[in-house]
């Protein structure tokens, strides 16, 4: 091969193994707690899918999870061991209604008294929509604890609830929680983030 084809060959080559380095990872930009708290606290779109480990006192349960919300309707389906197969839950407000595996609809006090034998206890879902988000619900008050040098929660304290996060992960420009768990009295809850969609 003459030396010039050769050098020609040689630079392409570089130039491509070049373009196969791996790029570095960047992490979203961060603004203050302050400001990152509002826009968080008024998204009210976005979806997740995830596992979530229920334990009340002795007795747990484990399933499949996925969340989307929509303005202030929260539609929740819950799949797999339970007991009980899967169950669809739709909350706006204290406006609960439910649809378990038997295809049975409940609204109201009958829907929160379904969903607490299901669970083992009532979910305070107008709080979780806030606290998968890793902020505060804005219509109580709240204890705030951020990770050190990092401007997002490692824990939260409200309405008698535990909230701590132990993960994060980088979605569309934004740390969102990959692991948490919520916790009162012997109620014990963790979820695991798979995915998010915003």
């Amino acid at each position: 091969m003459p030396r010039k084809a050769a050098a020609a060959l040689g630079a392409a080559f570089l130039g491509l193994m070049a373009g196969c380095r791996t790029l570095p990872v960047i992490a979203p930009a961060v603004g203050p707690w302050d400001e990152r708290r509002a826009q968080l606290q008024a998204r009210d779109h976005f979806e997740l899918t995830g596992r979530v480990a229920i334990a009340v006192g002795d007795q747990g349960v484990n399933a499949n999870l996925q969340w989307t919300q929509a303005g202030a309707h929260s539609q929740v389906t819950l799949e797999g061991p339970l007991g009980v197969g899967a169950v669809r839950i739709s909350a706006t407000g204290d406006d609960l209604q439910i649809v378990n595996a038997n295809g049975q609809h409940l609204d109201s006090d009958a829907a929160h008294t379904e969903l607490a034998s299901r669970l083992g206890f009532d979910p305070p879902l107008k709080s979780l929509r806030f606290w998968i988000q890793g902020v505060p619900d804005p219509a109580t008050p709240s204890t705030e604890t951020l990770e050190p040098g990092q401007q997002r929660l490692a824990e939260l304290s409200q309405d008698g609830w535990s909230i701590h996060y132990t993960s994060y992960s980088s979605v569309a420009g934004e740390w969102l929680p990959a692991r948490l768990s919520v916790q009162r009295d012997t109620v014990r809850v963790r979820l695991l983030v798979d995915g998010w969609r915003l």
